[in-house]
């Protein structure tokens, strides 16, 4: 039996997911731990310019990693897709429970 046909589907070999799925998944909960904790200080440091600079770096590291992975494995959950000028947007935006 020849390689392909033993892969059942996307990424999957004897109907596993393979290395690369795991290794792209970890990478982007990297990236999500780092948005969420970012969001959490520049809620409480909206003009600390070098954060938000970071926040946008990994926003835009973590939409290239989400593409690629969708490309390969599927949908994900989007998170960390939208940036924020300077200062930080987010604090200005009403809560959900003033709306």
């Amino acid at each position: 039996m020849n390689r392909n046909a033993r892969r059942g589907g996307l990424g999957r070999v004897n109907n596993q997911l393979d290395e690369q799925y795991y290794r792209q998944l970890l990478e982007l909960q990297q990236l999500d731990f780092g948005l969420v904790e970012l969001t959490l200080y520049l809620d409480t440091h909206p003009n600390d310019l070098q954060a938000l600079q970071q926040f946008n770096q990994l926003a835009q590291q973590r939409q290239q990693c989400a593409h690629q992975f969708e490309m390969q494995y599927g949908p994900l959950m989007q998170f960390g897709h939208s940036f924020s000028k300077y200062p930080w947007q987010w604090i200005e935006t009403p809560w959900p429970w003033q709306v």
